[in-house]
C-alpha cells in the first residue's frame, strides 16, 4: 500500500483551514495544519510535509517570509510551495517567485484546480526526494569505494615497502644485521624528515627510498665489504664506490621516488663541512635527502653489529657522537631534528630489537633427547615438543610482557612448536 502524500495548510483563517483540509482528505491525503508562519516552520521541522499550501496575508509572519527561510535551509528547499492568494497583481505574483514559491492558488480555490495542482507538486516532490536519496546513496557507494581503494593502495605500499626492502638485501644479504640496518635506517630518516617539517608525502617517500641507499654494494668484493678490522687505502677508495654505483643502478628511472633514491644512494655519505665522498659537496649544496639519510645510516651503523668493529656502540655513545659531528659530519638542523625525534627513533630501535628475539638474543641450539618431554630453558617458557626433540635456549632477561608474546610467535613461527608459558621454571 502506497504511502499518504502529507499536505500542510497555512492560513490565518480558520474556515479556511477546514475547508482546505476537507476537500484534501477527499483527495486522499493526509492533511496537517498551521494557523500563522512561526507554527508552520515547526510543523515542517517537525514533520516534513510533501507540499505547502501557504497563505500570504498573515499577522506577524508572512507567508512570503516563512516561503524564504524555508527555502534557505538545505532539508527544506525542495518541499514545493504555492502560494494561496486573493491578491492577482503581477508584483505580487513577481514578490512571491523571488521568495521561493513554486506555484499559485487564486482564492477563491477552485476543488479541480486545487487537486491538479497539488497532484503535480506531489509527483515533483517525490521525484525529489527520490534523486537526494539516490545522490546520498551514490555518495555513500562513492565513499565506500573510496576506503576500499585507500585501503588497497595502502596494502599494495606496504607489499611494494617489503619488496623494496627485500631486493635492497641483495646488496647486503651477506650481513645479517646490515639487512636489518635499512629497515631501521629508513625509519628513522622519515621521523627526522617529519620532524623537520618536510610534507607527509616526502615522508612517506623515505620509507621506500632510504632503504636503497647502499644498492651500490653489490658491486663490492666480498673480501672488502665483509673484512674484520680497518680498510687499507686501496680497498677503501673501492668501498667508497658503492655511492657512484647505487646511483648508476637507480638511474634512468622516470618514477618520482627511484629519483629521489638515487639521489640519497648517491649523496648519503658527504659531509657538511666538505670531507665527504664521492663528490666532496659542502653544506646546503649536499641535497637535504641526502643529509637526512647520512645522519639516519650514520646513528644506525654506530649502534648495531658491524664486520670492523668489535662491539656497537651503547646509545650514549652515539647520541654524543651525533652530538660532536654537529656542524662537521652532520647538518646542524638535521641533527637538531634527530634529537626532536629521539624518542621516536628509540622506539623505532625497540621495536627492532623485539622483533629479532630470536636471531638477536635467543640463539637456539638443538639436540636430540628421544627420552625429553619438554624443554629447560634460561628464560621462563617451556615448549611442548612433539618429537622428542630437545632445544636449549641461551640467557635472556625478558624485559616486558610484550616480549613473552613475541619470543612465543618466533618460535611458533619458525619451528612449529606447541608452546606453553611456565612462570615457575
Amino acid at each position: 500500500m502506497d504511502k499518504k502524500a502529507k499536505i500542510l495548510v497555512v492560513d490565518d483563517e480558520d474556515r479556511n483551514l477546514r475547508l482546505m483540509k476537507l476537500l484534501l482528505t477527499s483527495f486522499g491525503y493526509d492533511v496537517l495544519t498551521a494557523s500563522n508562519g512561526g507554527e508552520a516552520l515547526e510543523k515542517v521541522h517537525d514533520i516534513p510535509p510533501d507540499v505547502i499550501l501557504l497563505d500570504i496575508m498573515m499577522p506577524q509572519i508572512d507567508g512570503l517570509q516563512v516561503a524564504r527561510q524555508l527555502k534557505r535551509e538545505e532539508e527544506t528547499k525542495i518541499i514545493p510551495i504555492v502560494m494561496v492568494t486573493a491578491l492577482n497583481e503581477v508584483e505580487d505574483r513577481v514578490k512571491a517567485l523571488e521568495a521561493g514559491a513554486d506555484d499559485f492558488l487564486s482564492k477563491p480555490v477552485d476543488k479541480i484546480e486545487l487537486r491538479a495542482r497539488v497532484q503535480s507538486l506531489v509527483m515533483v516532490k517525490a521525484c525529489n526526494d527520490h534523486m537526494r536519496n539516490y545522490q546520498k546513496e551514490l555518495e555513500a557507494e562513492v565513499a565506500k569505494r573510496t576506503e576500499q581503494l585507500r585501503q588497497a593502495l595502502k596494502k599494495l605500499k606496504e607489499v611494494s615497502l617489503e619488496s623494496i626492502c627485500h631486493l635492497c638485501r641483495a646488496a647486503e644479504y651477506r650481513d645479517e644485521n646490515t639487512g636489518d640496518h635499512i629497515k631501521r635506517m629508513s625509519r628513522y630518516a622519515s621521523a627526522v624528515a617529519r620532524k623537520m617539517g618536510l610534507n607527509k608525502q616526502t615522508v612517506e617517500d623515505f620509507l621506500y627510498t632510504a632503504p636503497m641507499h647502499d644498492a651500490g654494494k653489490i658491486g663490492i668484493p666480498d673480501h672488502i665489504l665483509l673484512k674484520s678490522g680497518k680498510l687499507n687505502d686501496k680497498e677503501w677508495q673501492i668501498m667508497k664506490q658503492h655511492t657512484i654505483i647505487g646511483a648508476q643502478i637507480l638511474a634512468g628511472s622516470g618514477a618520482k621516488f627511484i629519483k629521489l633514491a638515487q639521489t640519497i644512494a648517491l649523496t648519503h655519505h658527504e659531509k657538511w663541512d666538505g670531507s665527504g665522498y664521492p663528490k666532496g659537496l659542502k653544506g646546503p649544496k649536499i641535497p637535504l635527502v641526502g643529509r637526512i639519510a647520512a645522519i639516519a645510516d650514520v646513528f644506525d651503523a654506530l649502534t648495531s653489529k658491524r664486520p670492523y668493529r668489535m662491539k656497537p656502540f651503547s646509545l650514549e655513545e652515539a647520541f654524543n657522537y651525533i652530538k660532536k659531528e654537529r656542524g662537521r659530519h652532520f647538518d646542524p638542523k638535521v641533527v637538531d631534528a634527530f634529537f626532536a625525534a629521539k624518542d621516536e627513533i628509540l622506539l623505532i630501535r625497540e621495536s627492532d630489537n623485539d622483533n629479532n628475539l630470536l636471531r638477536d638474543g635467543l640463539k637456539i641450539e638443538k639436540r636430540k633427547q628421544c627420552s625429553a618431554s619438554h624443554t629447560s630453558l634460561h628464560i621462563p617458557f617451556a615448549l611442548n615438543l612433539s618429537k622428542g626433540e630437545r632445544y636449549r635456549m641461551a640467557p635472556f632477561m625478558v624485559r616486558h610482557v610484550h616480549q613473552e608474546r613475541i619470543v612465543k610467535r618466533c618460535l611458533m613461527h619458525y619451528s612449529n612448536m606447541s608452546i606453553k608459558v611456565d612462570h615457575k621454571m
